[in-house]
C-alpha cells in the first residue's frame, strides 16, 4: 500500500522576516535547519523509494537534510512544476506592512485566494494548473506502482496539491494553512483511494 509524504521546505530566511518569498530564491533559516532535522527524525522508519522537490533552494536543502539524516541514498527529481507561486510586485516585501498599506481585505485575497492575482504575480489557480499535471503525469503513477514518494515544496504549491488529494473547493482552501518541517502523510490502498490523512506533529509540537 503506497504512502505519499508532502513537506513544506523548513523556515527560510524572508519566512523569519514576514516577507513575501515566492520564486525568490532564498536560504533556509537557522531554525529552517532545525525544522528540516525534526522532519528527517520523524520519517527515519518510513520506508521512501523517490523524493521529489522543487528547484528552490530552501526545498532542495530541506530534502538534502532529511536524506542525509535518514541514510537512505534514493532518486531525487526536481521540477519547477513544484515551485512557490509567484507574489510578483509583492516578493521581498514585508507582509505586515503590505497589510497596512492595503487593508486586511486585499491583503488576504493576494495571499491566499484562489483566483485574485497579485500585482504581476500568480494565483493558486494558476499554480494547481502546473502542480497538478505534474503529479497526475509523474508522481501518480510512482504510487500506482507501489512506491512512496516524498514531496518537499512549498506553502502553495502544496496547498494545490492538497486541494486535488482531498478535494477541497476554492473557497475552503483559503482556511487552510500548511506549517513549515510537519510531514503530511497521505496512506493509500493498492487502488490508490484514500484510507488516511495526518500530520506527524501536532500543532507548536517539537521533538528534535
Amino acid at each position: 500500500m503506497p504512502t505519499l509524504i508532502l513537506l513544506r521546505h523548513g523556515q527560510s530566511t524572508w519566512n523569519l522576516e514576514n516577507r513575501f518569498t515566492g520564486t525568490i530564491d532564498v536560504e533556509l533559516s537557522p531554525l529552517g535547519i532545525i525544522e528540516a532535522k525534526q522532519a528527517g527524525f520523524l520519517l527515519k522508519n518510513y520506508v521512501i523509494n523517490k523524493a521529489f522537490s522543487s528547484v528552490l533552494k530552501r526545498a532542495i536543502d530541506t530534502l538534502e537534510i532529511i536524506l542525509q539524516l535518514i541514510g537512505k541514498n534514493i532518486p531525487v527529481i526536481r521540477s519547477a512544476a513544484l515551485n512557490e507561486r509567484n507574489y510578483g510586485d509583492l516578493q521581498g516585501l514585508n507582509k505586515t506592512e503590505i497589510e497596512e498599506k492595503y487593508g486586511k481585505e486585499k491583503f488576504l485575497l493576494w495571499r491566499r485566494s484562489f483566483e485574485t492575482i497579485p500585482p504581476n504575480g500568480e494565483n493558486l489557480h494558476t499554480t494547481y494548473d502546473r502542480v497538478v499535471p505534474y503529479y497526475k503525469n509523474t508522481i501518480m503513477p510512482e504510487l500506482i506502482q507501489g512506491n512512496n514518494i516524498l514531496i518537499v515544496a512549498h506553502g502553495n504549491s502544496l496547498r494545490a496539491l492538497i486541494m486535488y488529494l482531498e478535494n477541497i473547493d476554492g473557497n475552503k482552501i483559503t482556511e487552510i494553512s500548511i506549517a513549515t518541517g510537519n510531514p503530511r502523510v497521505y496512506q493509500y490502498n493498492n487502488d490508490l483511494n484514500l484510507l488516511n490523512v495526518n500530520y506527524l506533529l501536532e500543532e507548536n509540537q517539537t521533538i528534535y
